[in-house]
């Protein structure tokens, strides 16, 4: 438990009351003295908000948690007798995933099986390998749609009249480019809600697929710019709910020991499907066009894309419902159901559906006095996060990789290489991109979220400037191509493990609980949002600054993001529920000072190499539990339960 959080609160986890306890009441502003009371208060409801949402089942004795088990079982008849027992053998379980051999009545074979969850992680039923595929292979629809315009847009702006450099076609091809970002951040992504109430998880990925796959052949038939435009943006609804549902789908039916990675996997696989498109372009780039027929190659590239989005829309329903949506419809039966296919046994699967269920029924039960949304913005400890994940969703589009995600052909024909060489260049980008992201898995846990980006921004800007300086090298040299490239290398190296997928992790795990939905729906939109904004600018900036310039823009902020998360962005790595209050309870100005007293810090202990250790912002205090029952959860990270 964290000292702060502690103390501030004055209370523990088994003294938390009934809804009615836990709401705020107003206070008038008239008096001081009432004022600062009533802010104490509030904080203190949120302080405690937060820690009985970590684990609402803290406090509670075996024999009372083997009651509600049973109760919760047969109130909602999920099944026969031993149905029953699998839930009260699951209701103590919940409490404590890591103790389950202290659990009083626990077979042999769910012993073996809650053990392997800890010592073999991936050893998982075959069904749920397959909701595993499912979110990859989404995720690779995702990056397919983003890339082959990459090669497409060689040739569609040729034939559609917007190829030139004056700023009329630079706009248009930046305006068409961008088109499904910028549907996404002011309309795709705030669908996401109503999609998923109406249809669920499976119904709005099937859904938003197809979208995607309609798109993606729509884009083949376009005859004009605003055309493409048109369709591209209609693309733009199948992204934007898509990247926000497929993600919460996979923390839904997984277990905790696996949860992490595959919020990880989701900017691995969508750098494979960007790699998959780049491939595609260079598949396509020689098919000659048929009579009738202008630009078929083009249209070929555009038309691929749907091609991992109709796999998904094939067996989208082979894969069972998530069973929170379930549980959110009052279908508790079926949640239980559908958990059972994703789970080794019934003691299992009931731990699991009990929990939920009593983290739903705690998130229903809470008010803090005012809209959610102002939550984030009034209340220091969630605009903290909120400034934390805005600046690293930022950072994720103005770092610059979009530039070369969308743009490296162009970038590569403009270094004098041929169209099928320049393609052939952008594939070995997909390849780094992709290879370069599989470390982030283990690096991400162990080098920490702040210190990948510490590191990583300093690199991406000198490799950018580096990659903006080789144009000035004569044309004529072989040196002019090859050191472009090799920039373009080397930012992708050190962008896949660091700014690729840090800033989705972070904003995931930053927000408190009851206002998270809130917060990733803000953080997704300002990312898509900040993507159309590189794409429409990128190809007129390319004309009025140059390469030297254009290049040499996007290094510089990345080294004003250097400063930004050194300031603002506090580390989130291994941390539980309550010691993020604490992390993101330190004032913003304390934290920057703290930043700012680390620099000199940093060259006295690896330059010069002298003895000194960095300051310690954070105080820690060990966990205590009882005989009975557990007041926290033991896991490194309480984070990963939900």
């Amino acid at each position: 438990m964290s000292r702060q959080a502690d103390n501030s609160s004055g209370e523990h986890d088994h003294d938390y009351e009934p809804k009615d306890d836990i709401q705020t009441e107003p206070h008038k502003p008239s008096m001081s003295g009432r004022r600062r009371s009533s802010t104490t208060a509030a904080d203190r409801v949120r302080q405690n908000l937060n820690a009985k949402l970590s684990n609402p089942l803290a406090g509670y004795s075996h024999a009372e948690l083997q009651e509600m088990g049973e109760a919760y079982a047969r109130k909602y008849q999920v099944g026969d007798q031993e149905d029953i027992d699998a839930f009260r053998i699951g209701a103590i379980c919940a409490q404590d995933p890591a103790r389950f051999d202290s659990v009083p009545g626990i077979s042999d074979m769910d012993r073996d099986i809650m053990r392997r969850e800890f010592t073999n992680r991936w050893s998982q039923p075959k069904l749920l390998y397959l909701v595993i595929v499912l979110c990859s292979t989404c995720a690779a629809v995702q990056g397919m749609d983003e890339s082959v315009v990459n090669g497409g847009q060689i040739f569609y702006t040729q034939q559609f009249g917007i190829g030139g450099k004056d700023p009329r076609s630079t706009w248009l091809t930046g305006l068409v480019n961008s088109a499904p970002y910028f549907c996404c951040a002011f309309i795709g992504c705030w669908l996401t809600v109503p999609l998923n109430h109406f249809f669920g998880r499976r119904g709005t990925i099937f859904i938003t697929c197809t979208f995607s796959a309609l798109a993606c052949f729509w884009q083949a038939f376009t005859d004009s710019w605003w055309h493409m435009f048109i369709a591209r943006f209609a693309l733009g609804f199948g992204i934007g709910p898509k990247s926000a549902t497929v993600p919460v789908y996979a923390a839904e039916t997984t277990p905790p020991g696996i949860r992490g990675a595959l919020v990880m996997q989701w900017q691995m696989w969508t750098a494979f499907g960007i790699m998959f498109g780049y491939a595609a372009d260079l598949a396509f780039y020689k098919v000659p066009d048929k009579p009738g027929i202008t630009g078929l190659n083009w249209r070929l590239m555009m038309a691929s894309a749907m091609l991992p989005a109709l796999i998904v829309i094939a067996f989208v329903f082979m894969c069972p419902e998530s069973p929170r949506w379930y549980m959110s419809k009052n279908r508790h039966a079926k949640a239980y159901r559908s958990m059972v296919k994703l789970r080794y046994s019934r003691a299992q699967a009931a731990r699991d559906v009990f929990y939920m269920h009593t983290l739903l029924e705690a998130e229903t039960s809470i008010s803090v006095g005012q809209s959610k949304l102002l939550e984030l913005i009034r209340v220091p400890r969630n605009r903290r996060a909120m400034l934390g994940s805005e600046i690293v969703m930022f950072m994720q589009q103005f770092c610059g990789v979009n530039v070369i995600a969308y743009y490296s052909s162009a970038i590569f024909i403009e270094a004098n290489l041929s169209q099928i060489s320049a393609l052939s260049a952008s594939l070995g980008f997909g390849i780094i991109n992709f290879l370069f992201a599989l470390p982030a898995v283990y690096t991400i846990d162990t080098f920490g979220r702040r210190n990948l980006l510490l590191t990583t921004f300093p690199l991406m800007g000198i490799f950018l400037l580096f990659t903006g300086f080789s144009f000035w090298i004569p044309s004529s040299s072989t040196a002019h191509v090859a050191c472009i490239a090799l920039g373009i290398y080397l930012f992708g190296i050190v962008y896949s493990p660091g700014e690729g997928p840090v800033p989705f992790t972070y904003s995931a795990e930053a927000y408190p609980l009851y206002v998270r939905s809130y917060g990733m729906s803000l953080a997704t939109a300002t990312t898509w949002f900040f993507n159309g904004v590189l794409s429409i600018t990128w190809p007129s900036l390319l004309a009025a600054f140059k390469p030297q310039g254009a290049f040499g823009w996007y290094a510089a902020w990345n080294f004003v993001g250097f400063f930004l998360v050194l300031l603002f962005v506090p580390e989130t790595k291994g941390k539980t529920l309550e010691e993020l209050d604490q992390v993101f309870g330190v004032p913003t100005r304390v934290h920057a000072a703290y930043g700012l007293s680390c620099i000199p810090i940093f060259f006295q202990k690896y330059l010069f190499r002298r003895d000194v250790s960095f300051p310690q912002l954070y105080e820690r205090e060990d966990e205590e539990y009882d005989d009975k029952g557990y007041n926290n959860p033991s896991e490194a990270d309480a984070t990963a339960r939900v």
